[in-house]
Parts: C-alpha cells; sequence; structure tokens
C-alpha cells in the first residue's frame, strides 16, 4: 500500500544514518538531533518539514550518497505552550555540514518563523560549508545571515552551540540575540588551530581557540555557558518562558506568587553607607525580583556591570546593575557595549528596564582611551536615548560625572527616578572635587590636610547631600530602601501603558 510505503521512508528518514554514526556521537559526549530537539519542545508537539529533502549535488562521491534530512532537521513546536520554531544540524550527516538543499531547508523556516511572528532556535552542531558543493553552500549561508538581520528585533532568535561552528558558519550566531554553549563539546572560531598555528605559530587546542568558556568570559560572544546539553536545553526554555514571541507583543505575564508589597528591609544591611565599600549588587537584584529569580546575560563577560532577566509582580523586566564587586562597578569599554546590546534588546521586544545605579565613574587609563571607551561609551548613551520602553533608575550610594548621566538618569530620558537616602550624584567624590576646586586654599593652608578634610565636609554639605538633585527635580523621590520593590512595582504598572513615537526615520546612525 502506498501508506505502507510512506510510513517506511518516514521510519527511515527519523532513524537517521544508522547506529555506527549514533554511537560516534555518543563518543564525542553528544545527544542526537532527535534527543536534542524532545528537550527542547513540549511532550508530543514537534512538527517536522521537509523529512524527506535530498540534496541534488553531483560530484566527488555525493550523487551516491543522499540521505534523507540532508543534515538538517527543521519545524516547529512548543515550548511552555507557545510556538517556536527550530533548525538542528545532524552532525551524523556529512557532520553537518552545510548544502545547497540543507540550506534551502532552514532559508524557509526562518521565513516561517517570521511570518508567524514566533521565535527561532538554532541547534548548531556542523562542520561549516560543505567543500563538495563549492560556492553554492557559501551562497546558502548568505542567505541564512541576510534572514537574521532582517529577523533582527522581529523575533527572538536564540543559538545554541552543541558541537563545531567554525568559518564563515560562526557569523550567523553572532548576529543573533542569544548564544548558548555547552563546555568541552561545543567551539566557535573563525580559523581554527591548525590555520592559526600555520600563521602565527602558536599552539592552541581547539577549546583554549573558542571554547564555551572563552567566549562566555573572555570574547563576549557567548552569553550563556553550561556543563552538559540537558541544562542548556533547559535554559533555553526558560529563557524562552521571559520573551514576546515576536516585537509586537510584550512579555507573557504569570501569576505573581511574591507580594507587590512585600518590603525588602535586608536591602538596609546588604549595601553599606560607605561608598567605598563593596558589595554584591546580585543580591540586590535578588531581593527585588520575584522569588529572587532571574537568569543573567553574559554572568562571566564584563563583570562590572550585571545585565538580567526577571520578573517584577508577575511580568518581565531587564535589569541593569553597576556590580561594586569588579571594579567597583566602573564603566568600561566591554562593560558599556555589554549594557548597550541588552538595553537594544529589552527595547526591541518591549520589555520594560530598571536600572540599578552605584558608579563611580569611567575606568580612567591609557588602554581604555586608545580601546576607544568614548565611542563604546557612547553606544550605552544612544542606546538609553534611543529606548522607548518604560525606564526606571535608582540610585542606591554614588553616580559621578558622565557615568551617572550614562546610566538612564533624568537628563537622558528615564520615565521615573528614585534615589536611596545614602545617593551621592555628584561631578565626582568629594575628595577629587575638592581637591581641584580649593586647591589654592589648601596649598597656602598652615595645615594642608586639616584644611582637605574640612573643605571635603563643606563640599559634601553643599553639593552631596542626598537631596540636592531631589530639590532640582532631577531625582522623582528619595525613598527608603525597604520599599524599592513596592516602587518598581507601582512604577512599572503605572507607565504599562507609555506611548513614545521616535522621530520618522530610516534608522539611526549608532556608534560602533
Amino acid at each position: 500500500m502506498l501508506t505502507d510505503r510512506l510510513h517506511a521512508r518516514r521510519a527511515q528518514a527519523l532513524a537517521g544514518p544508522g547506529e555506527k554514526a549514533t554511537e560516534a556521537q555518543r563518543r564525542r559526549g553528544k545527544l542526537t538531533v532527535r534527543e536534542r530537539l524532545d528537550l527542547l519542545f513540549d511532550d508530543g508537539t514537534y512538527t517536522e518539514v521537509e523529512t524527506m529533502r535530498r540534496h541534488r549535488a553531483t560530484g566527488f562521491g555525493l550523487e551516491a550518497k543522499k540521505p534523507y534530512t540532508d543534515g538538517v532537521v527543521t519545524g516547529w513546536g512548543t515550548v511552555h505552550g507557545r510556538t517556536v520554531f527550530v533548525y538542528a544540524h545532524d552532525f551524523r550527516i556529512f557532520g553537518g555540514a552545510l548544502g545547497e538543499a540543507h540550506a534551502e531547508k532552514i532559508h524557509k523556516i526562518m521565513d516561517m518563523a517570521v511570518q508567524a511572528g514566533a521565535p527561532l532556535v538554532s541547534l548548531n552542531d556542523g562542520a561549516g560549508a560543505r567543500i563538495q558543493e563549492g560556492v553554492s553552500a557559501l551562497a546558502g549561508y548568505g542567505g541564512i545571515f541576510e534572514r537574521n538581520t532582517k529577523a533582527s528585533g522581529v523575533i527572538p532568535q536564540i543559538s545554541v552551540m552543541l558541537g563545531p561552528c567554525a568559518g564563515g558558519a560562526a557569523y550567523s550566531p553572532a548576529l543573533t540575540d542569544f548564544v548558548f554553549m555547552v563546555r568541552d563539546t561545543s567551539q566557535m572560531f573563525i580559523t581554527g588551530p591548525d590555520v592559526v598555528r600555520a600563521v602565527t605559530g602558536e599552539e592552541i587546542s581547539h577549546n583554549g581557540l573558542g571554547g564555551a568558556d572563552v567566549h562566555a568570559e573572555v570574547s563576549g560572544v557567548a552569553h550563556f555557558a553550561y556543563d552538559d546539553e540537558q541544562s542548556c536545553l533547559e535554559e533555553v526554555r526558560y529563557l524562552l518562558s521571559l520573551l514576546p514571541a515576536n516585537n509586537r507583543e510584550r512579555p507573557p505575564a504569570v501569576a505573581a506568587t511574591d507580594p507587590a508589597e512585600r518590603r525588602c528591609e535586608a536591602l538596609l544591611d546588604l549595601v553599606p553607607l560607605d561608598g567605598n565599600r563593596p558589595y554584591d549588587m546580585r543580591k540586590v537584584i535578588e531581593e527585588i525580583v520575584d522569588d529572587g529569580e532571574h537568569m543573567e546575560v553574559h554572568e562571566g563577560w564584563a563583570t562590572s556591570v550585571i545585565c538580567t532577566l526577571a520578573r517584577i509582580d508577575g511580568r518581565t523586566v531587564g535589569l541593569i546593575g553597576n556590580q561594586p564587586l569588579s571594579l567597583a562597578g566602573v564603566l568600561d569599554i566591554h562593560s558599556s557595549e555589554k549594557a548597550a546590546r541588552f538595553v537594544q534588546l529589552c527595547d526591541a521586544f518591549n520589555i520594560p528596564i530598571v536600572t540599578l545605579v552605584d558608579v563611580p565613574g569611567f575606568l580612567p587609563g591609557v588602554d581604555q582611551e586608545h580601546g576607544g571607551i568614548i565611542r563604546h561609551g557612547a553606544k550605552l548613551l544612544y542606546a538609553y536615548c534611543n529606548a522607548t520602553v518604560p525606564r526606571i533608575s535608582v540610585v542606591l550610594r554614588k553616580a559621578y560625572g558622565g557615568a551617572y548621566i550614562v546610566m538612564d538618569s533624568r537628563s537622558i530620558g528615564t520615565d521615573l527616578s528614585l534615589a536611596w537616602p545614602a545617593n551621592e550624584i555628584a561631578v565626582m567624590g568629594a575628595e577629587g572635587a575638592a581637591n581641584v576646586i580649593f586647591r589654592r586654599r589648601i596649598a597656602a593652608s598652615r595645615n594642608p590636610e586639616v584644611t582637605r578634610e574640612r573643605l571635603v565636609k563643606e563640599y559634601k554639605s553643599e553639593l552631596m547631600h542626598p537631596y540636592y538633585a531631589a530639590e532640582r527635580g532631577l531625582v522623582d523621590d528619595v525613598i527608603d530602601p525597604a520599599d524599592t520593590r513596592l516602587m518598581l512595582v507601582r512604577g512599572l504598572a503605572m507607565l504599562r501603558a507609555k506611548q513614545q513615537v521616535l522621530p520618522s526615520r530610516k534608522h539611526g546612525n549608532p556608534p560602533v
């Protein structure tokens, strides 16, 4: 019967290339493509397209080897009940290498995701372009890059690195919103260790060159790194639960179990009054958000600033906070870039932004200036000024100079500016300010140290008291730290219907 032939072919396609190839995959410490799909999607919801697709290439022995799927599995299913599209490389077939038919399958599923207004997840485990197909494979990558770019800010795009990703293939993940990696089994690089050795003479392993920890802590290419595929894919599911399906929707809301009016008494002890004493901004965030749960982005890279997704009163928010435990919470080249892209992500997908400010300034130094701290700091400034989502800033302690302005101050458009009673909003710290303003008086005095100490106190009492900014309307209110969560809940509820229209333009020209 015709249906028997159909079921036989489908079974062959689903089975893949055989046990030998599957065992080789397992020896590499990796799951098969369909095991990964089972972990990603809700049970029984995955629907596949083009299961029986085969390549049409000839030469170099390809005409004798035409497996179903052509090394990539495409389709859709639900994650926490919401539609998500996927393409997933099957390393057992051609090493997951991309050829013409392989690329066309990916192009189709990317187009379907955009048209349906649903997130796209790519499970990457491929050896790059299929050399036997020549330039056709390269053109296939071009089609992917174009679609990544046009879908940017329209639907969430998540790249999950579960194996190698080398050469031009690495540019697609770099164009997406989030990159997940698995330690030991996934690597990304433009030129591999052999090429590096031949050109520079440097000896380095695959993981040393482009492993998960390298990209999560050094290059900043990866947003998340995990020890195994199971925990990685579970976190992908959690991230999807925090994001909207597309840029026309708001993130999904859930019933909050954490009382909106809960006082955060612990904050009084978490943040020292002495501005020179460090503390962990993560603990502040955990005290403010629902049930202490949040998903930090780029946790290991540019650690002087924290960017994280969480819920407040059951609704997704993006939180950005200076981290006093790392470089005293200064803004430098990498932290400015990290925070800027996070602001843009939140703005693209209608996620309100809460900024927790405790910043002593920008990191000084020749390396920073020559590396373009002006240009990179301007990225963060541009991102905040361009954002139209609800924005609330809270000054916990220090807020000095240009870094205060950049961290979503009232002057660049934050909707609600709050401050704790210990806030110090000023051009610079009192010691530095006194040395500049009173330099001659200090030098001419009989006891310079005593004079300096007196003038520092005078400067603080005149210009750095907690209510100076509030008296001039630059802070909307000075609040009890224990009321921070309640004030955020009320402020975000008030701003929920915010409407802001930017000037008509094709697009801006942000600093790069």
